[in-house]
């Protein structure tokens, strides 16, 4: 069963500097833009060490400045160690649209476990993307800088993380860009650290976000293990977010399909309609998710208009899956040659077609919880880039030393 541990976090002392001047996205969904601007909120901001980059003037690669960086902060008590081994119940609310949803976990440190070992399990296939950015980023740095997010299939886990941060004292709290509060608590009383690993060790661990980096982490353990005579370490482990996986906890997204590069001659429509029947669809972008739901359809934005696209017989047979990505990669496989990208966001995708990044838009419905759960169990995976879970944890409540 997988193992749990809690660390010695390294954390901001918000006595010097704000939480919320400090904490940045996961570094997979900043933009060139949005690092520009975190960058300049504070000298401080996590998206330094993040996503680094080099100081010609010291001569130091992009690795090697994040690290500089670290040991410049902790120098200066701007980052602060913590005295003793906590776990730390993290919790994150929603209120956009008038409807407040949360999200409470917690941060440890999970054992590194062959994915698909049966004690970390993927939900979905990765696609291709280089490793040695983190690699050596974690090398260099020897820190956990952002946590990858695992579900638990242990029922009671939110609740023990909820009465654990009860006896904790005050959290921690920033808000965010989006206007979702992070809360976290560090918790180090002994028997709430026993209730929570043990929930943790009961049921597998279903990695949610963070393929990359949980391969990476692992790629990491070995290496070190090699150099180390075998030597177990703090290697051994790689700093995760467990949340329950239950339908209270999780908001999931769909993420939706851009494609590109189709000949110009192509009746796109015609080829799409042996594979859908095309259903009126609302003229307002945003209205197309709830209409989707309702007649059991991905949507599908062009140039000159929008459209509900409910799945043939033919579909449904030949899917892989009972997923709309499954249901669109039967029908993408008999195009020509294109280009397929990923956007999470429906005004996002709406933008690309409307401003000629893409020919096409295909909306995809969200995977369900059960669906995700009941994949796990059957050591099947969904399609690349099939759930968007919202929202997401930031980058900067806690870091994890890894020392080598």
């Amino acid at each position: 069963m997988p193992r749990f541990e809690p660390f010695a976090g390294l954390r901001y002392d918000t006595d010097v500097t704000p939480l919320a001047e400090v904490i940045a996205p996961p570094y997979d969904i900043v933009s060139p833009a949005e690092r520009a601007v975190l960058a300049g909120r504070s000298a401080y901001n996590a998206i330094h060490v993040e996503l680094p980059l080099p100081d010609d003037a010291l001569k130091l690669d992009r690795y090697h400045r994040a690290a500089c960086l670290i040991g410049e902060w902790e120098r200066a008590g701007v980052l602060r160690r913590d005295d003793v081994a906590a776990f730390y119940v993290y919790k994150m609310t929603d209120a956009a649209g008038g409807e407040v949803r949360s999200t409470t976990g917690v941060i440890g440190a999970l054992g590194l476990d062959e994915i698909g070992g049966g004690e970390v399990l993927p939900h979905e296939r990765t696609t291709p993307k280089p490793k040695g950015d983190r690699l050596e980023l974690l090398r260099t740095c020897q820190v956990n800088l952002s946590p990858i997010w695992g579900l638990s299939l242990a029922g009671g886990l939110a609740e023990a993380c909820s009465e654990a941060a009860a006896h904790a004292g005050p959290s921690i709290a920033a808000n965010d860009d989006e206007g979702v509060l992070h809360e976290l608590w560090p918790v180090t009383n002994p028997g709430a650290i026993e209730q929570i690993a043990a929930l943790v060790a009961s049921t597998p661990v279903v990695i949610a976000d963070g393929h990359h980096r949980y391969e990476t982490a692992t790629f990491y353990r070995n290496e070190r293990r090699q150099a180390n005579g075998e030597s177990p370490g703090a290697y051994d482990l790689v700093m995760a977010l467990i949340v329950e996986l239950s339908e209270e906890e999780l908001v999931v997204h769909g993420i939706h399909r851009l494609v590109a590069g189709l000949p110009r001659e192509l009746d796109i429509l015609g080829a799409l309609a042996q594979h859908f029947e095309f259903v009126d669809a609302p003229r307002d972008v945003a209205a197309l998710p709830a209409a989707m739901l309702e007649q059991g359809a991905l949507g599908l934005i062009t140039p000159d208009g929008h459209y509900l696209l409910v799945p043939r017989p033919s579909v449904e047979a030949a899917s892989e899956a009972d997923l709309d990505a499954s249901r669109l990669d039967v029908a993408l496989a008999t195009l020509p040659a294109h280009e397929l990208t990923y956007q999470h966001g429906v005004d996002h995708a709406a933008e690309a077609v409307a401003g000629g990044r893409a020919q096409i838009a295909v909306l995809l419905r969200p995977a369900t919880v059960e669906q995700i759960a009941d994949t796990a169990h059957s050591g099947r995976r969904m399609p690349p880039k099939t759930t968007f879970f919202h929202p997401k944890p930031r980058t900067g409540m806690v870091f994890r030393p890894v020392p080598g």
